[in-house]
């Protein structure tokens, strides 16, 4: 999953990437309102991790509100220094789905963001579900049935992004969008190697099962839903 850090402060900007990527997200940071509208308004970032206290012509809660009133849905996590009542009521009002006081934890954070990626009714608590293929995004453990499946942070995000879109033929371009950061040099071949890793170890091993992930011809692939 993409997650855009929306951060002027270089040393939390990168402290917040870093962090984020161990747990196996893709994130791009920029570090002023302006550059982060122009980037907030793609469709390919997941959520948005996004400072109060901004450089530009207007703060986070003023971002916010264009972000909302563009039609802009991607959920949004305040991550700021202001931790008064009034200003989590006034960050929540501007359209934020979470509101997060520095300092924070690591863990905390990655626990908000996983909350906001919910979509039920795929994802019940932290886990995702297809068929006898399930997901846990807090332990980051993978089981066709009772089998265990071990997989590369890499192969993890893939399969979690294709997970949040059951029956959907998600295409490469898709799939390096969401995946990978902006600054990752992929090639579309690069999907197809990804693929075959993922079908080696939640279909081929299991024969007797029905193959989930299935390659939709000129489109791109799918996780069947039966």
């Amino acid at each position: 999953m993409r997650i855009l850090v929306i951060e002027d402060e270089p040393k939390i900007a990168q402290a917040v990437k870093r962090g984020l990527e161990l747990k196996g997200f893709a994130v791009d940071v920029v570090y002023d309102a302006d550059t982060g509208l122009a980037h907030a308004s793609d469709p390919d970032y997941d959520a948005i991790v996004l400072d109060r206290m901004l450089p530009g012509s207007m703060d986070g809660v003023a971002l916010c509100q264009k972000l909302r009133a563009g039609d802009i849905s991607t959920p949004i996590i305040m991550l700021t220094a202001r931790g008064t009542i009034g200003d989590r009521v006034e960050g929540l009002n501007s359209g934020a789905d979470d509101y997060l006081v520095k300092p924070f934890s690591f863990d905390e954070l990655t626990a908000r963001v996983r909350a906001l990626l919910r979509r039920p009714p795929v994802q019940v608590g932290t886990s995702l579900k297809l068929a006898d293929l399930t997901l846990n995004t807090g332990s980051y453990e993978v089981h066709r049935g009772k089998e265990p499946i071990k997989l590369s942070h890499k192969e993890f995000t893939l399969l979690e992004y294709l997970m949040h879109h059951p029956g959907q033929v998600i295409t490469k371009d898709m799939i390096i969008s969401h995946v990978w950061d902006q600054d990752a040099d992929i090639l579309p071949n690069t999907i197809e190697v990804y693929i075959g890793y993922l079908r080696n170890k939640i279909d081929r091993p299991f024969p007797k099962s029905e193959a989930l992930l299935q390659t939709v011809r000129g489109f791109g692939y799918k996780l069947s839903t039966g």
